[in-house]
């Protein structure tokens, strides 16, 4: 009737339709997720502040960041990378990050990336206002 090896195909190729399946069902339920982390950060210390070489100021702030990131956890995610950028505004540009900044006002923001088992990656961030830097470079 039939060989092995048409049992065999016929085994491995049920085996990869289910496996392709659930990994569709896997990256479509992260859909329905609605991630709402909460995050605080106080600086405690501006270490040092100064103008680099080629223009760009360069900021050493020791920082207290509590964060309940929790909620960008599902059974697909692999990993969630987080970083913390400082941005302010300007006239010309809505958005600035690196030189001019002696006695800005500034934003600290909160940026994360989540790298799901399958399916696409997501991005978002949380702003926190309210933070200005020295007049002068230390």
């Amino acid at each position: 009737m039939h060989s092995f090896g048409h049992r065999a195909n016929a085994v491995a190729t049920f085996a990869v339709t289910i496996l392709a399946a659930m990994c569709f069902a896997a990256s479509f339920s992260d859909n329905f997720n609605s991630a709402a982390p909460t995050a605080s950060v106080k600086i405690l210390n501006i270490n040092w502040f100064q103008k680099e070489a080629n223009g760009n100021d360069e900021v050493s702030m020791t920082l207290n960041i509590s964060a309940d990131l929790s909620s960008l956890f599902t059974w697909n995610t692999k990993q969630v990378f987080v970083f913390v950028a400082a941005e302010y505004e300007t006239e010309q540009n809505a958005l600035n990050q690196g030189s001019n900044l002696k006695g800005k006002d500034f934003n600290l923001t909160m940026h994360w990336h989540i790298m799901p088992k399958t399916g696409k990656m997501f991005a978002d961030k949380i702003v926190m206002t309210g933070y200005r830097l020295p007049e002068q470079y230390r």
